[in-house]
C-alpha cells in the first residue's frame, strides 16, 4: 500500500514546523559581505583569493559538495533503493 499526502505551506510555515531556526538574518548578513567582497574584484585572481577565503577546501570542497548533491538526486530518481520492488509496494 502506498499513501502520499501533500501539504502546501508557505517555507516560513514549514521551517517552524519542523522546528528549524531562523536564519533570516545570518544569510542577510552573509549575502551583504559576499556582495561587498564580490564589488572589490576586478581580475580573475582577486576573484580566486575571494573563492579561497569562502571555500576554504577550495575546488576539492566544492567538487565533494558538487559528488554529494548529485548523488543525493540519482538516489531520489531512482527511488532511492536498487531499483527493485519493496515487499507489499507492488
Amino acid at each position: 500500500m502506498k499513501v502520499n499526502v501533500e501539504v502546501e505551506c508557505s517555507p516560513e510555515e514549514a521551517r517552524r514546523f519542523l522546528g528549524l531556526p531562523d536564519v533570516t538574518r545570518a544569510n542577510e548578513v552573509y549575502v551583504d559581505a559576499l556582495t561587498k567582497a564580490m564589488q572589490g574584484t576586478g581580475n580573475f585572481d582577486q576573484l580566486q583569493e575571494l573563492t579561497k577565503q569562502v571555500a576554504p577546501m577550495g575546488q576539492l570542497g566544492l567538487k565533494l559538495f558538487q559528488q554529494f548533491i548529485e548523488s543525493g538526486v540519482a538516489m531520489g530518481m531512482s527511488g532511492g533503493g536498487s531499483g527493485k520492488p519493496k515487499k507489499g509496494d507492488e
